[in-house]
């Protein structure tokens, strides 16, 4: 298997999406599974079910920041910038947005909104989409 389909199939497990992308892609970074599963557990749902920014992207944007890590501080922000700027340009591409309650289509940050989720699953029927996504373009990046 490759990354992506680990962290699609994680997310299958019941591990929320920035859960994923921090277990599949933090290990070479010293993020072990455990401590992965920490870390991202506040970040899905848009960051504490606020809808906000997706939780996958979240975390993709917590693996490029140690990836770009070359013992430069200035030259390490100035990439990791330009690697964040483009996972976006790209996530969005594909999604039209990186924001949970615009994917969803549902704000679960409101009653109306976690209730129209619920009934129609749209966690489990569109989230691993997002997933798939946003590893793929980590992948790439990490690669480039």
């Amino acid at each position: 298997m490759n990354k992506v389909e680990d962290a699609v199939d994680l997310f299958a497990t019941g591990m929320n999406c920035s859960q994923t992308i921090l277990t599949v892609f933090g290990e070479p970074y010293g993020i072990e599974s455990a401590m992965a599963k920490r870390l991202g557990r506040p970040l899905g749902a848009g960051m504490g079910r606020m809808a906000g920014t997706c939780g996958a992207v979240s975390a993709a944007v917590l693996i490029l920041g140690l990836a770009k890590d070359n013992g430069d501080e200035a030259q390490a922000r100035t990439d990791s910038f330009f690697c964040v700027q483009e996972f976006f340009k790209n996530f969005r591409a594909v999604h039209g947005t990186t924001d949970c309650r615009d994917l969803l289509g549902a704000d679960m940050s409101t009653e109306e909104g976690k209730k129209r989720i619920q009934q129609e699953n749209l966690i489990r029927t569109l989230c691993p989409s997002f997933v798939k996504s946003a590893a793929e373009i980590l992948d790439g990046l990490l690669k480039s």
